[in-house]
């Protein structure tokens, strides 16, 4: 979106706000209505200030100034209230909206299956659940080990282990793709209206889905460990740090922790990818 100019980057950030309503589908209705009784509110004070004012002047006819001092006190705290709460969810919308940029930069960095195959995380979504292993070499090594004890119950539950090793490869030039930009020849064609396309679609998937393994490898290193300490320094944890990253079949990031994961932990957390929660999930 930097590289393609004002119009992809606003394509960019459309596209980003699209699934933020997709995944937040009140925030607006909210928004509506803080905006309706701020002016509402308004209007009341406006109306009570005059009122206010001859009350502290007195004389016959005055209002009651106690009365008339509540009203104003009660409408001047809720627009206090009501525009710290329309602030707020702008700040929740822009949180999520990092995030969401986050989560679908993550899904263009590119990985080699065991068929050497490459391909985008984005396209693995509703077949696997990449699971990110990053940090030294021992510790990544080791936990693959362990990983290798629980294979066959980790394959049903479409675990593909994703090992990042910091520091290990040259640094290639280039940036991760972002949200928005052209899908590369290699890419799963998308499933359209047309019969064919969405039948050369389901084929492709299917031949993914074949060629998914128990582990792959990642291509353009400098790319993955950039946006792995990125989502450390989000976190607060310490980049460079030993860290596991556990992503759902729709490719959003479930969870994630300091140091490796506990294997037993994840086969009770995650469930088989014919189970009706897996089917939730996508």
């Amino acid at each position: 979106a930097l590289r393609g100019g004002e119009d992809i980057g606003s394509g960019f950030r459309r596209d980003l706000k699209l699934i933020s309503e997709v995944q937040a589908p009140f925030r607006g209705v909210r928004r509506f209505f803080y905006v309706a009784f701020i002016a509402a509110a308004g209007i009341s004070t406006f109306f009570t200030i005059p009122r206010l004012i001859f009350a502290l002047q007195g004389g016959d006819g005055a209002p009651d100034f106690l009365e008339t001092a509540g009203n104003a006190a009660i409408n001047i705290g809720g627009i206090v209230v009501l525009v710290a709460l329309f602030f707020w969810e702008n700040k929740k919308e822009e949180e999520q909206i990092t995030n969401i940029s986050r989560n679908e930069t993550l899904s263009r960095l590119p990985v080699r299956l065991s068929t050497n195959r490459i391909t985008e995380l984005v396209q693995l979504r509703d077949i696997s659940r990449p699971v990110i292993l990053a940090g030294s070499k021992a510790s990544v090594t080791q936990a693959m080990q362990r990983a290798e004890r629980y294979r066959t119950d980790l394959l049903k539950r479409g675990v593909l282990l994703i090992p990042v090793i910091f520091g290990a490869s040259l640094k290639v030039q280039g940036k991760p793709k972002g949200f928005g930009t052209t899908r590369s020849a290699a890419s799963a064609p998308s499933i359209g209206g047309d019969f064919e396309k969405r039948t050369e679609s389901i084929a492709a998937k299917s031949r993914l889905r074949a060629e998914v393994r128990f582990k792959a490898d990642i291509v353009s290193p400098e790319q993955w460990e950039s946006w792995i300490r990125d989502q450390q320094e989000s976190e607060g944890v310490t980049p460079g740090e030993d860290v596991y990253i556990i992503l759902r079949l729709d490719g959003r990031v479930r969870r994630s922790g300091r140091g490796m994961p506990n294997w037993n932990d994840i086969l009770k957390e995650l469930p088989r990818l014919e189970d009706l929660l897996s089917k939730l999930e996508r």
